[in-house]
C-alpha cells in the first residue's frame, strides 16, 4: 500500500510526463490527490494500462462512480444538471454499455469515415482556400476546429451556424476551465440546446446519428436521460479530441522540418506519423475515472475495493519498457498505442478521427509546403482529461527557415524528451 499522496499542482501541468518518469521509478502505479482533494490511483505502465482497460473490476457505471468519490472524498459537490455525469456509454458498463455502443456503433466503422471522405476533403480544400489571403492566421481557429466540428455536425445533424455556441461550452466542460457557476452555466444552456434539437428531430427527423437515436428512443431502445447525454457526448467527444490532434501533429511538423520533409515526399507515411502524433502527444491524458469494484493487484500494489482509478494514456504511450526509445517518433509505429484507449470503451469515433486527420495533414502539407509558425511557442492548455493546444499561429506561405534540424536515431526519427 502507498501511503504518500502527492497532490497535482501548477507544477505537474507544466511538466507532466517529467512527473511521470519520476513515478515510473516508484512503480507502474502512482496515487496522486487532485486539485480539488480527491485521492486518486493512477495507472502509468503499458502492460498494466492495457491490462486495466479491459478488468472488470474497474466499473464505470455513475451512480457507483458518485458514491466512490464522496467515499475518498466527503466534500465534494456533484451538479446535477452536469452532462458530464449522464448516463451515455462512458459512463456506463455492459449490458446498459453494450446496448448504447450497438446503437451509435454503424456510425463510426471504418467503412462509414470512409464513405465520408469526399466531404471531408471537400470541406478541407473549402478552409485551406480561405487561409490563402492571410500573411499570419490562427491555424486552430481557422482550420483544425472548424473541420471536425463541421463533420461531427453533419453526422449528427447538427446546425453548423450553431458552432460558435456549443464549442464555448465544450471548452468549459471538457477543460475545466472557468469557474463553476461558468461550467453549470454551460451545462444548463446545453441541455437545453440538445432537449430543443431532441423535440426538432422528433417532429422533422432526417438522415443523421441523431435522428437515429431519436427513434431509437421512439422504439424504448434508450430513454431520455441517455439520448439526451449521448447526443452531448458525440457532439462533444467528436471534435474536441480531432481538433487537438491535427493542431498538435501540425505543430510537430512546424519545428522538425526533417519529418515533415519525409511526409511531402512521401504522403502515404502520413498515416503512420499520425499514430506517433497521437502516441506522443495524444488528446487524452488521464481515461475518466473508474473504481474498484474489488481489490486490483497493479504490479506488487494492490489496489483496495471503493478505490478511484485513472489510467494516464499519455504516461502509458512513452513507457520505456514498451517503447525505446519512448519519447522519439519513428516510422512506422513499432507497436500499437492506447490513445484512443482499448476493451469496449476504446473511442468509437477512432476511425473518423484518423481519416480527418489524414486528409488535413496531406492537404495542407500539399497546399501550403512552407508554411511557417508565427510564434516561437504557442499556448498550450492542458487538463487532467485533455490536453492540446488553443492557439496556433502560422504564416501559411511563408518561406520556411529551418532551425537546427531534430536529433535522428533513424531517417524519421524525433526526439521529444520531457524536461528534466
Amino acid at each position: 500500500m502507498v501511503d504518500e499522496i502527492e497532490a497535482l499542482g501548477p507544477e505537474f501541468f507544466a511538466d507532466p510526463h517529467g512527473h511521470y518518469r519520476r513515478w515510473r521509478e516508484q512503480g507502474p502505479v502512482h496515487r496522486v490527490r487532485l486539485p480539488r482533494g480527491t485521492p486518486r490511483w493512477v495507472i502509468l505502465g503499458y502492460a498494466q494500462a492495457r491490462a486495466a482497460l479491459t478488468d472488470s473490476r474497474l466499473r464505470k457505471d455513475i451512480d457507483g462512480m458518485i458514491a466512490a468519490t464522496r467515499q475518498q472524498n466527503p466534500h465534494t459537490a456533484f451538479n446535477p444538471e452536469s452532462l458530464n455525469l449522464g448516463p451515455h456509454p462512458l459512463n456506463s458498463d455492459p449490458p446498459d454499455h453494450t446496448r448504447l455502443r450497438r446503437l451509435i456503433g454503424p456510425a463510426f466503422t471504418p467503412r462509414s469515415a470512409e464513405a465520408m471522405r469526399p466531404r471531408i476533403q471537400q470541406i478541407t480544400d473549402e478552409l485551406l482556400d480561405s487561409l490563402a489571403d492571410h500573411e499570419t492566421v490562427d491555424l486552430i481557429a481557422a482550420f483544425a476546429m472548424p473541420l471536425p466540428v463541421m463533420v461531427i455536425c453533419e453526422l449528427l445533424g447538427v446546425p453548423y451556424t450553431d458552432r460558435p455556441r456549443f464549442r464555448a461550452w465544450s471548452q468549459l466542460l471538457v477543460t475545466s476551465t472557468g469557474t463553476a457557476e461558468q461550467r453549470h452555466a454551460a451545462s444548463r444552456e446545453m441541455s437545453a440546446y440538445l432537449t430543443d434539437l431532441i423535440e426538432a428531430k422528433k417532429s422533422a427527423p432526417g438522415a443523421d446519428l441523431l435522428s437515429d437515436l431519436v427513434r431509437a428512443h421512439t422504439a424504448s431502445h434508450l430513454t431520455a436521460d441517455e439520448l439526451l447525454a449521448t447526443a452531448y457526448l458525440l457532439l462533444i467527444a467528436g471534435h474536441e479530441t480531432t481538433v487537438n490532434l491535427i493542431s498538435s501533429g501540425v505543430n510537430t511538423l512546424l519545428h522538425h522540418p526533417d519529418l515533415r520533409r519525409t511526409l511531402q515526399q512521401d504522403p502515404t507515411r502520413i498515416p503512420s506519423a499520425i499514430e506517433e502524433f497521437l502516441r506522443l502527444d495524444g488528446p487524452v491524458d488521464f481515461t475518466t475515472p473508474r473504481y474498484t469494484a474489488a481489490p486490483l493487484p497493479v504490479g506488487p500494489i494492490e489496489i483496495p475495493e471503493g478505490e478511484l482509478v485513472s489510467i494516464s494514456l499519455a504516461a502509458a504511450n512513452r513507457d520505456p519498457a514498451h517503447y525505446p526509445p519512448p519519447h522519439t517518433i519513428t516510422l512506422p509505429t513499432p507497436t500499437p498505442h492506447l490513445a484512443f484507449g482499448h476493451g469496449i470503451h476504446h473511442c468509437p469515433g477512432a476511425p473518423l478521427a484518423r481519416l480527418e486527420a489524414e486528409i488535413a495533414l496531406t492537404s495542407l502539407l500539399h497546399r501550403y509546403p512552407t508554411l511557417a509558425p508565427a510564434a516561437p511557442t504557442p499556448t498550450h492548455h492542458y487538463s487532467l482529461v485533455i490536453q492540446g493546444l488553443t492557439t496556433l499561429p502560422i504564416h501559411p506561405t511563408t518561406p520556411y527557415r529551418p532551425g537546427t534540424d531534430c536529433h535522428t536515431v533513424s531517417p524519421w526519427a524525433v526526439d521529444q524528451t520531457p524536461n528534466e
